[in-house]
Parts: C-alpha cells; sequence; structure tokens
C-alpha cells in the first residue's frame, strides 16, 4: 500500500467515477484501474463496487472502513510537506469550499483574498450549492470546508458562527428619499409593489416566505414580476425599474455606495439570519486546512 494508491482510492470514492478520478489526478483509466487493483490485492479485500462500465461505482463496506484511515494518512503525509514547506519558506495547497449564493458572491471573495496576502502559492476551487448539497459533500469527502444560511444537524459536522446577515427591501436609488438615514415600511405596504423573487429553495426565498407566513400572508399575494436565480441579475432588473426585491444587505453594499441602489427595513418583521462556516470534525484535518480553518474563525472573530 502506497500513498498514490490511496490518494487513487479517495478519487474514486470523491467522484464516484473512474474516468472523473483519473481526469482529476492526470492519468489515464488504466493506471487508475491498475493502482486500485494493486491496492486490493495488498489489502485482500474489494474496497469499491464496480458497475460494468466502470462509470458508477460506490464503497464497498471495507472501503467505507478504510476511507477515513486514508484520508488521515493523506493528511499525514500533507503535514510533513506542509512543514517543510514553512521551514523552506513556501506553503502550498487547494482547498475546496462549498457554499450558498450570498456566502459565495459576497463574503468567500473577502476571506480568500485575505488569506491569499499570508499564502500566496495555495489554490481555491469554490462551488455553489444549498445548505444540505453542502453538508453531504463534506460528509462525503467531496469538499474540505463549506458555509451555509442554515445548521443541519450531524454528528460528524462542526459550525461555527461566522456573521449576521439582514435582508432589505432593495429600491431604485431615488434622491428625494435620502432625507433620513433610517427608511422604513410596513409590510402591508409592500403588497401593492412588483416583485422580483429569488426561485424556489433558496434560504433567502425560505426566510421571506416563513416570515410572510407568521404574519398570515400568502406569498401569492405579493405581485410577483420575475423569479431569478441570480442575485445580480436581479439587482440590474431592479435598477432598470422592472420591480422591487429582499436581498442581503451585503449583496449590494457596492450599489448603495455608489447611489446605484437603494433600500428599505421593513418595520413589522425582522428578516435576519446568520452564516456558519462548517467542517468535518471527526477527520484528521491537513495541516493547510487548519491553518485555514483557524484563520477564518479568527478573522470573524
Amino acid at each position: 500500500m502506497d500513498f498514490r494508491q490511496l490518494e487513487v482510492f479517495l478519487a474514486i470514492a470523491k467522484f464516484k467515477n473512474f474516468s472523473k478520478a483519473a481526469e482529476h489526478l492526470y492519468l489515464t483509466q488504466p493506471t487508475v484501474s491498475n493502482h486500485l487493483s494493486n491496492l486490493e490485492r495488498n489489502l485482500d479485500t474489494v474496497l469499491i463496487n464496480r458497475s460494468k462500465s466502470n462509470k458508477d461505482v460506490s464503497l464497498t463496506k471495507a472501503g467505507e472502513l478504510l476511507y477515513d484511515y486514508a484520508i488521515n494518512i493523506i493528511n499525514l503525509r500533507e503535514n510533513a510537506k506542509f512543514r517543510l514547506g514553512e521551514f523552506k519558506g513556501k506553503i502550498t495547497g487547494n482547498i475546496e469550499i462549498a457554499s450558498s449564493t450570498v456566502p459565495e458572491q459576497y463574503i468567500i471573495p473577502e476571506i480568500i483574498c485575505e488569506f491569499n496576502k499570508i499564502y500566496p502559492d495555495v489554490t481555491f476551487t469554490i462551488c455553489r450549492h444549498d445548505s444540505a448539497q453542502v453538508v453531504k459533500g463534506i460528509i462525503d469527502g467531496e469538499v474540505d470546508f463549506g458555509i451555509v444560511g442554515a445548521k443541519i444537524p450531524h454528528s460528524q459536522l462542526e459550525y461555527v458562527n461566522l456573521v449576521e446577515d439582514e435582508l432589505v427591501v432593495v429600491t431604485p436609488y431615488n434622491d428625494s428619499n435620502q432625507n433620513t438615514d433610517i427608511k422604513k415600511v410596513e409590510l402591508k405596504d409592500l403588497l401593492k409593489e412588483r416583485f422580483i423573487l429569488r426561485e424556489r429553495g433558496s434560504g433567502t426565498r425560505r426566510i421571506i416566505e416563513e416570515n410572510l407566513k407568521k404574519e398570515n400572508i400568502n406569498i401569492s399575494k405579493l405581485q410577483i414580476i420575475a423569479y431569478i436565480e441570480n442575485t445580480e441579475t436581479i439587482k440590474q432588473c431592479i435598477r432598470r425599474g422592472l420591480g422591487i426585491s429582499i436581498l442581503s444587505k451585503r449583496a449590494i453594499k457596492d450599489e448603495v455606495k455608489h447611489k446605484l441602489l437603494d433600500y428599505i427595513c421593513i418595520s413589522d418583521i425582522e428578516l435576519k439570519r446568520s452564516f456558519y462556516f462548517v467542517y468535518h470534525s471527526q477527520r484528521l484535518p491537513s495541516p493547510l486546512e487548519l491553518e485555514f480553518q483557524k484563520f477564518v474563525c479568527n478573522y470573524f472573530a
């Protein structure tokens, strides 16, 4: 059993596909199959359930048992490389982060840019998923970290409260509305406005629906002109007068600063949520992952 065999095994477990594992490792598919076969022969057990085409695979019970050990073995090796890298003055590696839309667009860029100032040779892979998919990806070992807007309890996960987020009513900028620092409106006054909403399943949409329900207002009572997935597209539509929307205050910070958009708070409901940094609590992290984990927690402390 050697490191390359374990890396191949982990890649197959991660991508559940021989071709994708080969592509990720810059190997040919026959080479990947050969490494796995040698590992299984050395351990005298079958680790992967193979389909006829080798396209869709899953871990056997033995494979599930080996999985966490393999991660810890590889991370121990990375620990040695990391310390030697510190000694030589150069730290490299890749960090994979999954998150929902708002953190991906308005929180993660700030984090990775600041971390890059400390470790300029570290690379990042960022992917967007909803909270449930982020949690599944961390448990399955597909991503290192996640930033989510909802806690999904799991015995293998650790959640760290990062920042609070407020949702506000976003409107086009109007000079005549700048006479007061605090602009508020009652919920009933919004029912006559044309609304642009996020897609079904988004965290922002869920919070809006939950708070409307508390006020015995069905979301169908809103005059909805469009359902749009992308927050940047929604902001452009608001600027052009298509309608108003309820968005994260973080998402409009630059537009408010440059007088492109404005916002109003709803006086009779409070639209707030927290974003959480989430990671696997029972796997030995690589030293680079540990450094990033500490950095994120301290950055928002």
